[in-house]
């Protein structure tokens, strides 16, 4: 089965591997870029496509009227599209007979939209999904391909929750793309009444609000550690990266104001929250705030 494989991020590079392993895969084009500026998980495949001497076109922004004119000639039976942040338009979805596979790592058809893995870990949700979908115009809509349910455990963070849903995604790819290759595919529409999406996150969401319970912040902290920007708090009008943190088990005086610093431990600092307290053990202070400072 030929199939053209377009993505620019970490899972991406890996999938394109995964996809060169395959019996049922001929590779025959490539659709990445040389670089990116708001994928913190950025991963150019132009040298893996060339190590395999496949063909590469390099995207710049979002015009998809040259990419259209390489995937043309390539005649591809199908694309997939794994870690690409603009949707594609209708020339390109309709052009390979078995469509065009989009990823999506939520469990389809909730939690549609922007940044699945992040929101799932910031909201405290206990599972989530990896899920392979045929695209159609709208956003991750299309029929299902494959679903796998993933659960996210307590002391799962960004990275652990990425290599997670890696691992599982890359046995879904090898399966179900056998089945494409011998026209065996299974797809379930979408019930679109149970549909919600997830906004674009922006720099303001990763600010710690010390009014926020201390498991929330937690929440927030194992969201955005890497590969990620990173959680961040302010103290001397600074913003300060947070990677890493817990809740605090001892309890804390309830008259306390939220943002006060009780204690400091080597490197670490203990931070009143609106209920509880939060252990801040990795981070970018230039200098340590002082017990009784606020952050």
């Amino acid at each position: 089965m030929r199939i053209v494989f377009i993505g620019c991020v970490q899972f991406s590079h890996d999938a394109l591997q995964t996809l060169l392993s395959l019996d049922d895969a001929e590779v025959v084009g490539v659709v990445t870029r040389e670089e990116s500026k708001f994928n913190s998980d950025f991963c150019s495949l132009q040298s893996l496509a060339s190590e395999n001497q496949i063909p590469c076109f390099l995207a710049k922004g979002n015009n998809q009227t040259e990419m259209l004119g390489f995937l043309k000639e390539l005649q591809a039976d199908v694309i997939y599209c794994f870690g690409w942040s603009y949707l594609l338009k209708s020339e390109i979805l309709n052009l390979p007979p078995k469509g065009v596979v989009g990823f999506h790592p939520a469990a389809l058809p909730q939690n549609r939209g922007r940044h699945p893995l992040i929101w799932a870990l910031a909201l405290g949700l206990s599972k989530t999904a990896s899920t392979f979908f045929i695209m159609d115009e709208g956003a991750d809509s299309g029929d299902i391909l494959s679903q796998v349910e993933m659960s996210i455990e307590p002391d799962d963070d960004a990275a652990s929750l990425y290599k997670k849903m890696t691992d599982t995604a890359l046995t879904q790819i090898a399966s179900f793309t056998k089945a494409l290759a011998g026209n065996n595919a299974k797809l379930v529409k979408q019930d679109h009444s149970l549909a919600n999406s997830w906004r674009k996150r922006g720099k303001a969401d990763g600010q710690i609000d010390w009014r926020m319970n201390a498991t929330s912040i937690n929440n927030l902290v194992r969201a955005l550690t890497q590969p990620y920007v990173g959680a961040h708090c302010v103290f001397q009008d600074q913003d300060v990266k947070v990677w890493k943190g817990k809740v605090a088990t001892d309890p804390v005086p309830a008259n306390i104001e939220p943002g006060k610093v009780l204690n400091i431990e080597g490197n670490a600092v203990l931070v009143k929250t609106g209920v509880g307290a939060f252990w801040i053990l990795e981070h970018e202070f230039s200098t340590l705030p002082q017990k009784g400072e606020y952050l």
